[in-house]
């Protein structure tokens, strides 16, 4: 199978997750990001991720792929359920972390923005939902309080064996950990050290890495 991404993307890193984690090989292709025609083609919307199953029919929508892969991996199904409280989290940073996130994504040599127009192509769209790239830039210092903050309420939540954020490797860690592997790219984030330890398993134990040595 084939899955077609952009490293960035954390609906992608969902679906490369469940490779890691069932340990099932995997191939992927990581488009540019101004390409439109590659993914219309295959799914008839310019989105990712895109799946190449072994019959050669493509899928779409991260979630749906992680289920498919599941079912196909035969060792067990992914508890569900997802916590309200860890629901709420997700919620209540989504409404920030691209502002912290998205601006510094073109700046670290990823493959999707190897060219001018894929890096201008991803601002012009991005810009439309956060503001200008350079302004979330400046000011970086009021939303690492927020995360700050926010991590904090977190560090509770996340179980004390590294067997996933809930106690076992499930659906909450699949929504999760792209949203915390994409803060990584943020230099000056003070990482509570459970968070930090789970940060590490699951980058471990899902193949996904993260951008610490990047970080900016």
């Amino acid at each position: 199978m084939k899955l077609y991404i952009y490293d960035h993307c954390p609906f992608c890193v969902r679906a490369r997750m469940i490779f890691g984690l069932r340990a099932l090989p995997l191939e992927t292709e990581i488009l540019l990001n101004d390409d439109e025609e590659t993914p219309v083609s295959m799914i008839g919307a310019k989105q990712v991720p895109i799946l190449q199953k072994a019959d050669g029919l493509f899928m779409g929508e991260s979630l749906d792929i992680v289920r498919y892969v599941d079912e196909l991996a035969g060792k067990g199904r992914l508890q569900e359920e997802i916590r309200p409280e860890l629901q709420a989290w997700l919620d209540k940073v989504g409404e920030y972390g691209n502002k912290l996130v998205q601006p510094r994504m073109v700046k670290i040599g990823l493959p999707e923005f190897a060219t001018r127009e894929a890096v201008k192509y991803f601002v012009d769209k991005k810009e439309k939902n956060i503001g200008n790239f350079a302004a979330n830039l400046d000011k970086t210092a009021k939303y690492l309080a927020r995360i700050h903050a926010d991590l904090q309420e977190l560090e509770p939540l996340v179980g004390d064996e590294n067997l996933g954020v809930g106690g076992e490797v499930s659906m909450e860690d699949i929504l999760l950990f792209p949203v915390l592997r994409n803060l990584t790219i943020v230099r000056g984030i003070e990482w509570p050290q459970k968070v930090m330890d789970y940060l590490m398993w699951m980058s471990e134990a899902s193949g996904v890495d993260m951008y610490f040595d990047r970080a900016l």
